[in-house]
C-alpha cells in the first residue's frame, strides 16, 4: 500500500512531466529552435530574428506571436521597432544547454 505521501509525489511528477512535454512539443519545430537560440544570446529586433534565421517576416512574425501567447518569450516596442526575448527562464537554459550539446563544433 502506497503512502499519502508517495502518493502525492507521483501526483507532483505527473504534473511536472506534463508541463515538460507541453514545453517540449512547443519547441519541437526547427523554426522556432532557430529564433529561440538566436534569442538566448539577447533581445532582437524581428529584423535581426529574420536576418538571424533565414526566414521571411511573415513566417518570423507567425511564430513570434505563437510563442508570445504560450509565454515563451515577451515584446517591447521602442519606436517603430518592436524586440523580442525570452521570458521563461527555463526555456532559455533549455536552448542554451541544446546549444552546448548539440551546435557547438
Amino acid at each position: 500500500m502506497k503512502s499519502q505521501g508517495a502518493t502525492k509525489a507521483l501526483a507532483n511528477l505527473r504534473q511536472k512531466s506534463e508541463d515538460v512535454a507541453t514545453l517540449l512539443k512547443q519547441l519541437s519545430h526547427p523554426q522556432r529552435l532557430l529564433i529561440l537560440c538566436s534569442l538566448a544570446e539577447n533581445e532582437k529586433s524581428v529584423n535581426e530574428i529574420e536576418l538571424a534565421c533565414g526566414a521571411s517576416q511573415s513566417a518570423v512574425s507567425q511564430f513570434l506571436k505563437s510563442m508570445r501567447l504560450e509565454g515563451l518569450i515577451e515584446s517591447r516596442r521602442e519606436g517603430k521597432h518592436v524586440f523580442y526575448k525570452i521570458v521563461d527562464k527555463r526555456v532559455l537554459e533549455l536552448i542554451k544547454s541544446l546549444y552546448q550539446i548539440f551546435c557547438r563544433n
